[in-house]
């Protein structure tokens, strides 16, 4: 940035967003009033599978208010779409199905004048489903007599390939360390559940959700209805926490759609509370056979980790990626000899899993940081120094790991010594304990993120079937205000704060003159893929950053002219082009753009107005780091786990908004210790959801102690994601430091979660 001194960027501003939304003025969905809306409500499957042979509907719409009721037969065109598996492999998959293949799949949707006639209907329509026996878990479902979910196939197996250095699989050394790890299903959470507006006028369908990516959904929407893409606009609203989980069009919300276009009058859809854990897509749930091999001095030959994944019901929309991307990262910040993984997904009779916080990163390093701690504890060796004497060094970097990514920038090392010693100085050494009876332990882990997801060329070759470049336009009124328009979304991490923030800086206006306008498909620029995979600074502020260069450039040719002199002598200040040691010698910028405008004055072949867009596709990932410690005390008698301390030493390159990066790694640690300690979804082996599901509160989160680091990446500002940073190896700090406190079970802490229950079994059935 060459404005001047940097005002706002490195800044701890206040976040823009709070004052409406701590003030009730919000623009939820849920809030969301339009005049004649009808109401729907999605008829859900109770059996886990089976085909549906029939409906009885008579009593259904034998009530007054009803307006229409969808099933099957007027839905059989109506598909979205998934990621292939493979060239035998679907690409779509039925809104509404003949087949069902999990409980909570839509059967049927009732639209009537009222939420409480809707949801009487609903419960009176009858769905005849032929039973077929359900199939649960990755084992299950492998087996040769497993009932098949797609008989075409032959098989459960969606997908099987090898990634990586396969001989890392059989690699002898003096030391291995071979583990069997299970991740548990969990689910997204989000405060605000998910819910849909849908009105079509005869030409639009104007649809408002609370969504990641607004205009991949909206894509998704026309091709699904066999609408005009320009027929179709998707107004994101405030979104209440996405996780990944709001990143797509789901069946419910293209039904929803259907019966607004069948009806010609507003529909609305809000997910019912019971509903989000059976219908709203899963994430995790994976085993990971992991093998470590290290020589006689501790250093690292060779990792090897088979993973198997459970797709759910039917491929996601991200199909096995999550699994792709947990192979891909298995090296974390280490070097090793040979690096090789398998990687296989299977379909079961469970709700479909796909994106959350994290990717499938978070497993990956449950596994290969337990299998680093185990080899320290095996060896006597310091798991701290243990990783350090096998971790990257800066002068390795940019460095292409054997599983193909390319690391571009980071201090590894650097941050797991910061984090030690913030350790050592903080926590109360064992042999001082507290007398309470419960055992104490201290735990590290390290990672590497991919962030930044973006390179378009990157994402074909990856099948991915979409681009990662972001636009931005950024326009100066004649006031001098700004607008920037970005196709992004804010869904609780500050985009509209960070956003302002850099345009201000590069425009060298005040910050309250900046707005930014989000996610609306009918206003803003093309964003092929929204706010997932801690992109949307990286990459969407990489456009905003070129676009306000570009607009900063046209204002000082504007002021050259006028003041007569080269553009080198000028700077941007609080609002006025100033002529550098030159007192008097300024213009102001409201000035200038209201000139600009009219056209007045203008130097030779300069066009009126001031707006400028750019677009930016990044040439590659970007790749932030962190290293993670907690403290924990486990009560031997009963299994319970307290988190007594907890640090981040993290790098996400340039800080805009330090405090908005805070927030967005404690919230993510605290999703970690969800998932390290509290959170799965069961089913029975009926395929049957069972019931509660435990959430980490205030109580269970611990104090976090934040030290950041600053790698500028690569990237226009040198900005990195920081979005799931803090959930990806809190889990696995978790599960070292439990394992640290009870040594005589440690090689049996491999399953998230670390239930009391599990605790105490593994304690009382040790021998």
């Amino acid at each position: 940035m060459s404005t001047g001194k940097r005002r706002y960027v490195g800044a701890p501003a206040p976040r823009r967003e709070d004052a409406r939304l701590i003030a009730g003025r919000g623009r939820f969905v849920g809030g969301t009033r339009v005049a004649d809306a009808a109401h729907a409500v999605v008829v859900r499957s109770t059996v886990a599978h089976g085909r549906i042979v029939g409906y009885d509907l008579d009593d259904a719409r034998a009530l007054d208010a009803v307006l229409d009721i969808i099933t099957v037969e007027h839905a059989r065109t109506v598909e979205l779409p998934c990621s292939g598996l493979g060239p035998d492999r679907p690409t779509h998959y039925r809104a509404l199905d003949d087949t069902v293949r999990y409980v909570g799949q839509p059967v049927a949707v009732v639209v009537a004048e009222t939420a409480a006639a809707a949801n009487d209907a609903g419960a009176l329509v009858g769905v005849n489903i032929e039973p077929l026996r359900p199939v649960v878990g990755v084992e299950a479902a492998m087996d040769t007599d497993a009932p098949l979910l797609y008989p075409d196939w032959g098989t459960n197996v969606g997908i099987d390939f090898p990634l990586g250095d396969a001989d890392a699989a059989t690699a002898d050394a003096e030391h291995v360390v071979d583990l069997t790890f299970r991740l548990a299903r969990v689910a997204p959470r989000p405060i605000e559940p998910r819910g849909v507006v849908a009105d079509y006028d005869g030409q639009t369908l104007t649809v408002r959700t609370a969504s990641q990516a607004p205009h991949a959904v909206r894509d998704q929407l026309a091709a699904a209805l066999g609408l005009a893409v320009s027929a179709v606009r998707v107004v994101g609203c405030d979104v209440g926490g996405g996780f990944g989980a709001k990143e797509h069009a789901y069946p419910d919300d293209v039904l929803v759609c259907l019966a607004a276009l069948r009806l010609r009058r507003p529909v609305r859809w809000d997910e019912a509370p019971g509903d989000h854990l059976a219908a709203t897509l899963h994430a995790r749930d994976a085993a990971h056979h992991g093998r470590l091999t290290l020589d006689r001095d501790g250093r690292f030959v060779a990792l090897y980790c088979d993973i198997i994944g459970d797709l759910g019901a039917h491929p996601s929309n991200v199909g096995a990626g999550p699994l792709a991307v947990s192979a891909m990262m298995a090296t974390g910040p280490y070097r090793f000899d040979a690096v090789g993984a398998r990687v296989r997904a299977v379909v079961t009779t469970t709700a479909p899993t796909g994106s959350y916080r994290g990717y499938g990163q978070p497993e990956i390093t449950w596994t290969r940081e337990r299998l680093i701690d185990e080899a320290a504890r095996r060896l006597g060796i310091d798991p701290v120094d243990l990783r350090l004497r096998n971790m990257l060094d800066p002068h390795d970097l940019p460095y292409r790991t054997a599983m193909g990514p390319e690391y571009d920038t980071g201090d590894y090392a650097t941050g797991l010594r910061t984090l030690r010693d913030q350790v050592t100085s903080q926590v109360t050494s064992q042999s001082d304990s507290r007398v309470d009876g419960r055992r104490r332990g201290t735990g590290y882990a390290c990672h590497v993120e991919m962030t930044g997801m973006g390179p378009s060329m990157a994402m074909k070759a990856e099948g991915l079937g979409t681009g990662g470049f972001e636009k931005a336009v950024v326009r100066m009124e004649p006031d001098a205000s700004v607008i920037v328009h970005t196709g992004l979304a804010g869904m609780g991490q500050g985009l509209e704060t960070t956003l302002a923030q850099l345009a201000a800086d590069e425009l060298g206006v005040p910050l309250d003159q900046v707005r930014v306008v989000l996610g609306d498909t009918a206003s803003t620029p093309y964003s092929p893929i929204g706010s997932i995979a801690s992109r949307s600074l990286p990459v969407g502020g990489g456009a905003l950053i070129h676009a306000a260069t570009a607009l900063r450039d046209k204002l000082l040719t504007i002021a050259a002219h006028r003041l007569e002199v080269a553009t080198a002598d000028l700077e941007i200040t609080d609002g006025v082009v100033r002529v550098h040691g030159v007192p008097g010698a300024e213009v102001s910028l409201a000035d200038l753009a209201a000139a600009a405008w009219r056209g007045w004055d203008l130097p030779e072949g300069t066009t009126p107005g001031l707006e400028e867009q750019a677009t930016y596709d990044p040439p590659a990932y970007l790749y932030s780091s962190a290293a993670h410690a907690a403290a924990v005390a486990v009560d031997p008698d009963t299994g319970d786990v307290e988190i007594e301390g907890y640090w981040v030493v993290n790098d996400a390159g340039v800080l805009v908004n330090p405090a908005i990066v805070e927030g967005q790694i404690r919230g993510a640690v605290v999703q970690g210790i969800g998932m390290a300690l509290y959170e799965q979804v069961v089913y029975t082996p009926e395929g049957q959801p069972a019931a509660g599901y435990d959430l980490p509160t205030a109580r269970e989160a611990p104090d976090i102690t934040i030290v950041h680091q600053r790698t500028p990446s690569l990237t226009p500002g040198g900005t990195k994601g920081v979005g799931e940073s803090g959930t990806i190896s809190s889990p696995a700090a978790i599960g070292n430091a439990v394992a640290a406190a009870l040594p005589e079970i440690a090689d049996r802490i491999t399953a998230t979660p670390l239930t009391p229950h599990a605790l105490h079994r593994a304690l009382t059935q040790r021998n």
